[in-house]
C-alpha cells in the first residue's frame, strides 16, 4: 500500500492531493496515509504537508529503491523480486544466501555501495556510491559445463543496453570486462552452485561505474578506468540504466535458453573491443603474445601467436602489448 500512496502522489505531482482523497481512492484510513507518508519520508522522499491542501511530492532520493525500480519494470522475472541495501560487503554473497534459501529466478540484490566487492579470481572491486552494483539469481536447466556462457550473454546484454546512450560506445574485453576506449567501465562475475549433472543456481554479478569521479578510484586505477558520467560529461539516471540492463539481460538469457550459445557468440564477436589487436595473455600455465583473432564456439579466446600458430585460451588475463596505444581512435 505504501507503493500505492507513492504512485498517487507521483501521479498528481506537482499538485497537492488531500489526505481525504487518498483515503477514498485507496480505501485506507487517514492514520494509514500518515504512516505511509512518514515511511516514505524516512526513505528519503521529500513530501510537503499543508493544512487544507494535503500532501505534495517535492523530490525523490537518488537511491535505487524498490518503488523506483520495480514499478513499471518491463520484465517477466528479472528484478520483479528486488532487494535494496544501502551497503553490503558483496551483493553476490547475499544473493548466494538468498538462492540457497529458495529465492526465485530473477531475484535481484542491489547495494548502493559494496565494502568488499570482488571480481574474477577474488580480486577487489572498488564499489563506491554512484555506481550500479547488483546480482541476479538464475536457475537455468542446463548442464553445469554451460554455466560460463552466462558471462558472455551478460556482456552482450550490457553492451546492447548502452546503445541507447550516444557516445558511450561500450565494447567487451575477453572474458568479462566492459570497456570504453580501453578503459574499464564495468565487469561481470558469474558464480555457480551445482552438482555433477545439474545447476542449482547461478549468481550473476554486474558492476558498472556510472556517476563516479576520478577521485572515487584509487590512484593506481585512475588511468585505466572510467565512468558513464565521465564519458557523457554529466550524470545519468542510474534508475533508467538499471531498468534497461534488466530488460536486456532477461532478453538475452531467454535467447540463450531457447536457441543456445550460437546467437550469443555471434553478437559477442561484433562487440569484441580488442579484435585483431596485439595482446599478451597470462595464466597459470604461462604467457603468450600474439593477435586476438576472436573466440570459438565455446567462448575460448583465439590467439594467433607470434610463431603463426593459433592457440585456444580458456582462462587468463588479456593485456594490450607494450607500445599499443590505449585508444587507436584518439
Amino acid at each position: 500500500m505504501k507503493s500505492a500512496v507513492l504512485g498517487y502522489l507521483k501521479e498528481r505531482c506537482p499538485n497537492y492531493v488531500s489526505g481525504e482523497e487518498i483515503c477514498r481512492s485507496l480505501n485506507i484510513s487517514r492514520t494509514s496515509v500518515w504512516k505511509y507518508v512518514s515511511t516514505l519520508r524516512n526513505e528519503g522522499y521529500e513530501i510537503e504537508a499543508r493544512s487544507r491542501l494535503g500532501y505534495r511530492l517535492v523530490g525523490t532520493p537518488d537511491l535505487l529503491l524498490p518503488d523506483e525500480v520495480v514499478t513499471g519494470l518491463d520484465t517477466l522475472f528479472c528484478g520483479q523480486v528486488y532487494h535494496h541495501h544501502l551497503s553490503l560487503p558483496s551483493t553476490n554473497t547475499t544473493a548466494q544466501e538468498l538462492a540457497r534459501a529458495g529465492a526465485p529466478e530473477g531475484t535481484v540484490v542491489l547495494a548502493e555501495e559494496q565494502t568488499g566487492g570482488r571480481g574474477r579470481l577474488s580480486r577487489a572491486w572498488v564499489s563506491p556510491l554512484g555506481g550500479l552494483w547488483f546480482s541476479i539469481i538464475l536457475r537455468p536447466t542446463v548442464l553445469p559445463a554451460r554455466a560460463p556462457e552466462i558471462t558472455f550473454l551478460a556482456a552482450v546484454a550490457c553492451v546492447q543496453a548502452f546503445e541507447r546512450y550516444p557516445g558511450v560506445d561500450v565494447g567487451i574485453k575477453w572474458p568479462n570486462d566492459l570497456v570504453w576506449r580501453d578503459r574499464k567501465l564495468g565487469g561481470i562475475l558469474t558464480e555457480l552452485s551445482g552438482e555433477f549433472d545439474r545447476v542449482n543456481h547461478v549468481v550473476l554479478g554486474v558492476g558498472i561505474n556510472v556517476n563516479l569521479n576520478e577521485d572515487d578510484f584509487p590512484p593506481g586505477l585512475r588511468a585505466v578506468t572510467t565512468s558513464v558520467s565521465a564519458i557523457t560529461g554529466f550524470p545519468v539516471s542510474r534508475r533508467r540504466l538499471l531498468r534497461e540492463l534488466l530488460v536486456s539481460l532477461e532478453h538475452w538469457y531467454r535467447v540463450w535458453l531457447a536457441d543456445g550459445f550460437s546467437p550469443v557468440v555471434e553478437a559477442w564477436k561484433r562487440m569484441h573491443s580488442w579484435l585483431d589487436r596485439p595482446v599478451r595473455v597470462v595464466n597459470v600455465e604461462g604467457e603468450w603474445t600474439g593477435i586476438a583473432v576472436g573466440i570459438d564456439d565455446d567462448g575460448a579466446l583465439l590467439l594467433k601467436t607470434d610463431n603463426g600458430l593459433t592457440k585456444r585460451i580458456i582462462a587468463g588475463d588479456v593485456l594490450l602489448r607494450d607500445g599499443e596505444r590505449l585508444d587507436p581512435r584518439s
